[in-house]
């Protein structure tokens, strides 16, 4: 699976407001439209710190990739934020994060969804990927400097 095909260029934020892992969240959860996340965003959310709690997303190396299976999704969603601040994500690195791929799957997709998990962490280990990502100009960059990686997997 192509993370392009379920990664839209209106499902990244190039500057998230946020300053917590928390807020980062709520805030790249903001991005899918209610036709496309037909449960209430706190549902999302509480699955999303539900996942948190047992153990941080945070990969190490500025990035974090939250994750969870929710019931009624059609298909996978994802998202990308990124914070040219930093967000204290409680990473295995202990380091602030910096690029956050958000996604949600539905309850009865756990191979595709580890598949695309697995894929978009290899994509992050490229230390020059993330690099182009976090120095994107914009947005369109951003989806650009992921469909480039993508293609090459």
């Amino acid at each position: 699976m192509k993370v392009t095909s379920v990664l839209k260029r209106d499902y990244i934020i190039g500057d998230l407001e946020a300053t917590d892992k928390e807020g980062a969240i709520k805030e790249i959860l903001t991005v899918f439209p209610p036709e496309v996340l037909p449960v209430e965003s706190p549902i999302a959310f509480k699955v999303l710190m539900e996942r948190e709690m047992l153990g941080s997303t945070g990969i190490g190396d500025g990035v974090a990739i939250p994750h969870g299976t929710i019931g009624g999704l059609e298909e996978i969603l994802l998202a990308c934020g990124r914070s040219k601040k930093g967000i204290f994500f409680s990473s295995c690195d202990g380091k602030p994060v910096y690029l956050i791929f958000l996604m949600l799957a539905p309850e009865n997709y756990a191979g595709q969804h580890l598949k695309l998990l697995a894929k978009i962490s290899k994509m992050l280990r490229d230390r020059s990927f993330r690099s182009s990502l976090i120095e994107a100009a914009t947005v369109d960059e951003m989806y650009d400097v992921i469909a480039e990686k993508d293609d090459q997997f």
